[in-house]
């Protein structure tokens, strides 16, 4: 009879490395780490967090440092025309995007300054008459 063993990982040890020689922590948790050092709110936490992780999986669990301005409105152009979210959704989305390349990648995102942010429509005040 043969002994059946699981195999055991230690609590802490990352399953999957993003590199087996270098010792980093993973990517949401410095997301996480950047946002509490700056004072960000837990609730502003989540909602980036969350959109962060769709934006990934939208690219088929890419990592974003090897994603391109292409990819980023491509993205953001879904939101708009095919879940048809709200422009302060839209803009929400971009934050948190923006965040994860300025603050957490370090990348140079000059080209996303040149994003539009989407803009609420404007309403027209109802006007009541006594009648």
């Amino acid at each position: 009879m043969t002994e059946h063993r699981s195999k055991v990982v230690p609590i802490g040890v990352p399953r999957r490395p993003s590199d087996p020689g270098k010792n980093e922590p993973r990517l949401m948790d410095r997301v996480r780490a950047a946002l509490r050092t700056r004072h960000y709110s837990r609730a502003t936490e989540r909602v980036y967090v969350s959109w962060i992780l769709r934006y990934i999986r939208f690219h088929g669990r890419r990592h974003p440092s090897h994603l391109h301005e292409a990819d980023l409105s491509r993205y953001l152009t879904q939101l708009a025309v095919r879940r048809r979210v709200s422009a302060s959704t839209q803009n929400q989305a971009l934050g948190a995007l923006l965040f994860l390349y300025r603050e957490v990648l370090g990348h140079d995102v000059g080209w996303m300054d040149q994003l539009v942010r989407a803009k609420r429509p404007k309403r027209v005040p109802v006007v009541l008459t006594g009648s």
